[in-house]
């Protein structure tokens, strides 16, 4: 199809006809009209502005700029345009934001697609044309077989909650709807409502000309120094120097903007360290850089980020010089990042000016608005000027404005979306054929650089609207399946972040009524861009195509069902193209894992680590001894490493024992078993039983609580604490309280559904786990309860918590394990660790959607142990375990 202008596909009945038509002439609208017409689509922009430019058109308020550094927050579809347009600024005023995007409009001649002062007041699906029909309030309405709403994130300004507004006699300005005049603050007075970007941006600016400012704060916001100035050398010579790599590192970043992942976790620096991040950070004056770079667990750990939050609150109460005011200014109820942070030139330091007031509504809330002010509950103001600086309904609320959007079968989006929003990656809805939501709800939008997002779902689009035209098909629209998995998955990738903490506009919580959960994608650009691209490799999965005299292709199913974090870990391992571990020998296997072992984030502090050895029989066991903080005599857990009785020792899974130390507040003593070739079977299972024994005889010693022990393994360290059960039984001691089994080998067949379906690709593999069995056992002994305990006698045991992985070939084994203990009359809960691999629970720190599961273990064991949960210290962390 030839380029062809909007205009030429009006009809004569007024009915304006074209391809495709697109709702915002923004950042989003203006690249969505480039790429239809260089792929030969008829298209027409509407957009209720005057002009281009979208959020950037309305919000003109007073010290509007944007966030992201404006080298990383521009197009990067066209090296020349990269290069026919400097900008002047490190983060670029509203009005050169909005001059870059005329520029745009202009350089690719796009006005003439869009019809300005238009706006959308329906859209509907017919079924019979398969074609949507947007009626509007200026001009004809427009008929187009695919639909693309780029409205926005940020773009439905939020009305006032507050009684009276209609009776104030003075002035009343929004930041989100700013006139296009000047605004004139000399002499008056002023009120500012609202402490987010746009209240941090504009309250310095006002505060310099106002005769008196009063900002009326409810949620303190945290924000740090722009240091605004030229584009920093440092950053334009990097783009200048590799353009290219320097634009795919920001396509392949978590943030869309190339900062590397930051592996240093918090606990591993000392106060020192972190402080001299922090003020590096502190005077790099960049959003993205504080956020991510300072360690590894700043935004996924409680306990991280809390070091990140108090460093910020310090510099608050180092620049506001009144102490009540500096208090009121320090966020206290939501982590770091959980709210989108602001930059900020001069903001705290403008309370210290004499003409500018705080009133913390917290204590004392707006009662009223009236003719002549303001009034609290303790009270009033008289003001000339109220500024609403209330924020938007993000996400959903410029979708919904285009009311009503009816899909298939007169099927409301409103009603659809009446719990909250409904997407297939945050760009399609099941029953809405043809429609997409650019950045919409379920994709990174918000969270990441809306450029790089932006340009990556217009592509995504066009280039399948382009694939549909050359094979035939005419309608587009994800399966129900689908949608459901991305939820899910949406749902397990904010249990990683701190997100869900906060009652924020990233969750709906500023808008009365509206449905609360996490609405951006949390996973990351880098990752959403791969699963867009597997969802096209794997022949559209989650989409259902059709096409006139064309068979309909469904091909139906979820894209992601492991964890998000499994997921990392496994394309990760994947990229590293390693040789199979059974390839390398014993020795060469040992020393693999030894050396991937150094790699991982150390583990957490706890009270004390003590390094041992134990008899077993003429030898000695090492084992290392993890003691809580807590004062006092405390049950003891035996533990057992995994390895598949050939690898690992006494610290192979040192994180994962202190994790567990300090939730259970309980003694971890790993035992470093002997392992085959050297010492096949049943050396293992004798060397696990001679330890338990000895460990429950020296337990006082040992500053341990005497009477019954714990204990726990994982992978084929499970396997040998499920035996030591079974011989302590059947030898007479020593008593065991409770058994926790991670993973467990407990039989010798393979012939189990799981060792089917995860045979290969989720690192421990059916190949894998042959070679360590031939290692460790003959065939003609496989049936021993020592190695197969499933087999052996199950009555009279201790009660049991199996835990169990998804993607992981002993999945069945672990199961049919735990149902034969509870046949036996055994007491034994399960956790089915949906999305989880082999090694995710003992991956502390790397996995972080294990939390929920191990804190589930430590509940077991408290309860095997007759301990108090208030006995333990360990922070309630819930995560996507289950």
């Amino acid at each position: 199809m030839s380029e062809t202008t909007s205009a030429e596909q009006t009809t004569g009945a007024g009915l304006q006809q074209v391809d495709v038509a697109v709702v915002g002439a923004g950042f989003a609208g203006l690249y969505c009209l480039h790429r239809l017409r260089k792929a030969g689509f008829s298209a027409v922009a509407l957009e209720s502005g005057g002009d281009v430019g979208g959020t950037w058109y309305w919000n003109r308020y007073p010290g509007a700029r944007c966030d992201i550094q404006t080298v990383d927050y521009s197009y990067t579809f066209d090296p020349e345009l990269e290069t026919a347009w400097q900008w002047s600024e490190k983060y670029a005023t509203q009005p050169e934001i909005l001059r870059y995007l005329g520029f745009v409009a202009d350089r690719y001649d796009l006005r003439r697609d869009i019809r300005f002062g238009t706006k959308v007041t329906s859209a509907t699906w017919d079924e019979t044309s398969e074609r949507w029909l947007l009626t509007t309030d200026n001009g004809p309405a427009v008929s187009a077989r695919d639909y693309i709403m780029a409205t926005g994130c940020l773009s439905q300004p939020k009305p006032p909650e507050i009684d009276g507004v209609q009776d104030f006699k003075g002035e009343i300005y929004f930041t989100g709807r700013w006139p296009h005049d000047e605004v004139t603050f000399a002499g008056k007075r002023v009120a500012v409502i609202g402490t987010g970007s746009s209240g941090i941006q504009s309250i310095p600016v006002i505060a310099e000309q106002a005769d008196h400012l009063t900002v009326f704060q409810r949620t303190p916001n945290f924000a740090m120094p722009a240091h605004n100035g030229p584009v920093p050398s440092e950053r334009a010579a990097l783009l200048k120097s590799d353009r290219a790599g320097y634009r795919e590192q920001a396509r392949a970043s978590m943030a869309g903007v190339p900062y590397p992942h930051q592996m240093d976790v918090s606990w591993q620096l000392s106060d020192t360290e972190r402080r001299a991040r922090f003020e590096k950070a502190w005077a790099t004056g960049d959003l993205v850089y504080i956020l991510t770079q300072l360690w590894a667990d700043q935004a996924v750990d409680p306990d991280g980020n809390a070091l990140v939050a108090d460093l910020l609150r310090e510099k608050v109460r180092s620049i506001v010089k009144d102490p009540e005011t500096a208090e009121a200014l320090c966020p206290d109820d939501h982590p770091f990042g959980a709210k989108r942070p602001c930059l900020e030139t001069n903001y705290y330091a403008t309370f210290n000016r004499p003409n500018v007031t705080l009133v913390n509504l917290r204590k004392e809330p707006i009662t009223a608005i009236t003719a002549t002010g303001i009034k609290t509950d303790k009270r009033a103001f008289d003001v000339d000027m109220i500024v609403f600086a209330t924020g938007f309904d993000a996400m959903t609320g410029a979708i919904r404005a285009v009311h009503p959007i009816t899909g298939r079968g007169g099927k409301s989006l409103s009603d659809v979306w009446a719990n909250g929003p409904e997407t297939y990656l945050g760009l399609t809805v099941a029953g809405f054929p043809n429609l997409f939501l650019i950045t919409g709800p379920g994709s990174p939008s918000v969270l990441s650089n809306m450029a790089v997002s932006i340009e990556q779902h217009i592509d995504f689009v066009v280039d399948r609207l382009v694939a549909m035209r050359e094979a035939g098909f005419t309608t587009i629209e994800p399966t129900e399946t689908a949608q459901a998995g991305w939820a899910r998955h949406m749902a397990d990738c904010s249990m990683i972040t701190l997100h869900r903490l906060a009652n924020t506009w990233y969750t709906g919580a500023n808008v009365p009524g509206k449905p609360r959960g996490v609405m951006p994608y949390t996973g990351g650009v880098g990752p959403y861009r791969g699963i867009c691209n597997e969802i096209v490799e794997r022949g559209m999965l989650g989409f259902r195509l059709t096409g006139p005299g064309r068979a309909e292709q469904c091909n139906d199913g979820e894209i992601v069902r492991l964890q998000p974090d499994v997921r990392l870990v496994l394309n990760m391992l994947a990229a590293m193209n390693l040789p199979p571990i059974e390839s390398m020998g014993a020795q060469g296997a040992r020393d693999f894992v030894a050396q991937f072992n150094a790699t991982r984030p150390a583990g957490r502090p706890v009270g004390e680590v003590l390094d041992g050895a134990l008899p077993a029989g003429e030898d000695l066991l090492k084992y290392r001894l993890y003691r809580p903080a807590t004062p006092g005599l405390h049950p003891i857990v035996v533990y057992f490493h995994g390895g598949g009785w050939v690898l690992g020792d006494e610290q192979s899974d040192d994180p994962f024992c202190r994790d567990m130390c300090r939730r259970t507040n309980m003694i971890f003593i790993s035992v470093g078993y002997r392992h085959a070739p050297e010492h096949r079977f049943p050396t293992a299972a004798e060397d696990g039983y001679a330890a338990a024994k000895w460990i429950a005889e020296h337990a006082l010693e040992l500053g341990g609580r005497p009477g019954p022990i714990l204990v726990a393994g994982w992978s084929a360290g499970g396997n040998i604490a499920a035996v030591t059960c079974q011989l302590a039984r059947d030898r007479g001691g020593p008593e065991i309280g409770g058994q926790l089994l991670v993973n467990p080998v407990t039989d010798c067949s393979f012939d189990r559904p799981s060792y089917i379906e995860n045979a290969t690709g989720y690192f421990l593999t059916r190949s894998l786990m042959y070679w360590f069995w031939d290692i460790y056992c003959s065939p003609a002994d496989r049936t021993d309860p020592r190695v197969s305990p499933l087999r052996g006698k199950l009555a009279g045991l201790p009660p049991a918590f199996v835990v169990t992985s998804e993607f992981d070939p002993l999945r069945d084994e672990g199961i049919a394990y735990a149902e034969a203990l509870a046949a036996h009359g055994v007491p034994v809960s399960q956790l089915k660790a949906r999305g989880h691999f082999h090694s995710s629970f003992t991956m502390v720190d790397v996995i972080i959607t294990g939390v929920s599961g191990r804190e589930q273990m430590a509940e077991a064991l408290r309860v095997f142990a007759r301990q108090p949960e208030e006995e333990s210290t360990a922070p309630k962390i819930e995560a996507a375990a289950s």
